[in-house]
């Protein structure tokens, strides 16, 4: 995978680059920028200098314009400058266009979060995931520099007659895409059978902007040791985790963190990891009360739980890192303006109650008390409701059991279905009789 990876080297200097315009005031510009910078923090690199330019649309060419690159290539000398980063994602074509201008490493924002999640990647799982994210990137911006891909298995009757080193790039990248999409199905196979292992129990799945203290929230309620610090996407892989309330056991899972103009291979390549929060129960959606723009970072998780088609579950807003609000009148806005949701500070374990009460209400509404008839017969239906729910009471008729049962919804509806094939299977047998 490290063939591949846009490594920025500890401590490079670069210069970010973005436009505000029509539909994006300088302001917002500005915050984005801002967020920019930390991912180059992240990633090991130093913002020596922040460009912003008004500009209706990107110039084709060179994103900023031809002028604009010419006098970045200038800075580029005077500050020591090795890379320069742009807060959009560039076409390989202007990409080469700046590069040809600058003779400086280009890395566009989809490029600089994947190479902070190459560098964080730890498991099979991610690192997999990771690598197909990338081949994917890489693979409509490959030029003639990438020829220490021939390194890679080749030989007699693997080139056609006149292929070009690009061709072969191409196609070398394209047989490796194909080997990690093998690979991630048998994973994904492996985590379908750990989910059906747990389905009787219900599932909390922490989201949020990444950096919300989502890894926070999960090592505090279930007194965990999670990676957790104060930096974009420290945690990659989900991470399940049992906690009690009361006398009910949940699964908690810590889920990758979202971001805005988050790269849609890289949605793609972390189908498996994101599962975790399509097949939850309940969302605990954490937000980071101190931010200057939560509102927005409400907006951009809301707008990828749509992508992922996971918008429709029962969420409770968790307004986290409330010990660093400093002012009570901007906590009274916000109660007043999100009367439902729940305010916390999971590093000093304040409003945990609340919490934890909320979770149980959102829990006894995806539950509910039904009688099912079940043939004696059918000992797995009555294995699994006895299994899956709380029995209240049980009476034997004639060839059958009546079960009264507190059962999760979609169990019920598990239940039922299993019941009516099983029904229709006998009236089909009789009939042929």
């Amino acid at each position: 995978m490290n063939d591949f990876s846009l490594t920025i080297k500890e401590k490079e200097k670069v210069i970010l680059v973005g436009v505000f315009g029509p539909d994006l005031s300088r302001e917002q510009a500005q915050e984005h920028l801002d967020e920019l910078e930390r991912l180059t923090d992240t990633a090991g690199g130093i913002a020596v200098k922040k460009i912003l330019q008004n500009r209706t649309n990107p110039d084709r060419e060179f994103y900023v314009g031809k002028g604009k690159i010419e006098e970045i290539s200038l800075m580029i000398t005077l500050f020591g400058v090795d890379s320069i980063i742009f807060d959009d994602d560039l076409t390989p074509s202007q990409a080469r266009n700046i590069q040809r201008i600058t003779n400086a490493k280009i890395i566009d924002r989809s490029g600089l979060i994947l190479d902070i999640f190459a560098s964080r990647a730890k498991t099979s799982s991610a690192k997999t995931q990771v690598e197909l994210a990338q081949l994917n990137y890489i693979l409509p911006r490959l030029t003639r520099a990438w020829t220490h891909l021939s390194r890679q298995k080749g030989g007699i009757g693997t080139k056609g007659p006149g292929e070009t080193q690009i061709e072969t790039d191409r196609r070398l990248i394209g047989q490796r895409i194909a080997v990690l999409k093998e690979k991630l199905k048998k994973l994904d196979l492996q985590r379908l059978v750990q989910r059906k292992g747990r389905a009787d129990i219900v599932r909390v799945a922490i989201v949020g902007y990444t950096n919300a203290g989502k890894s926070s929230l999960l090592n505090q309620l279930t007194t965990d040791n999670l990676l957790a610090e104060d930096r974009l996407f420290a945690t990659l892989d989900s991470t399940v985790r049992r906690h009690l309330i009361g006398n009910k056991t949940i699964l908690l899972s810590d889920t990758v963190g979202f971001i805005r103009k988050l790269p849609h291979g890289l949605i793609e390549s972390f189908k498996s990891t994101l599962d975790e929060i399509r097949e939850s129960d309940i969302l605990l959606h954490v937000v980071d009360v101190s931010s200057p723009t939560l509102e927005d970072y409400i907006k951009v998780v809301r707008k990828t739980l749509e992508e992922i088609e996971a918008d429709e579950k029962p969420t409770i807003l968790v307004f986290n890192k409330t010990d660093l609000l400093k002012e009570p009148i901007r906590l009274a806005e916000l109660k007043m303006n999100y009367p439902n949701a729940v305010f916390i500070s999971a590093q000093q374990q304040i409003g945990f109650d609340v919490l934890e009460k909320a979770i149980l209400v959102h829990m006894e509404s995806e539950y509910e008390t039904v009688t099912l008839r079940i043939p004696q017969k059918a000992y797995k239906i009555a294995a699994f409701v006895h299994q899956a729910g709380t029995v209240l009471h049980t009476k034997y008729v004639d060839d059958s059991v009546l079960i009264k049962v507190n059962l999760k919804k979609s169990d019920i509806l598990s239940a039922e279905r299993e019941l009516s094939d099983l029904e229709t299977e006998t009236r089909t047998a009789f009939e042929q009789y």
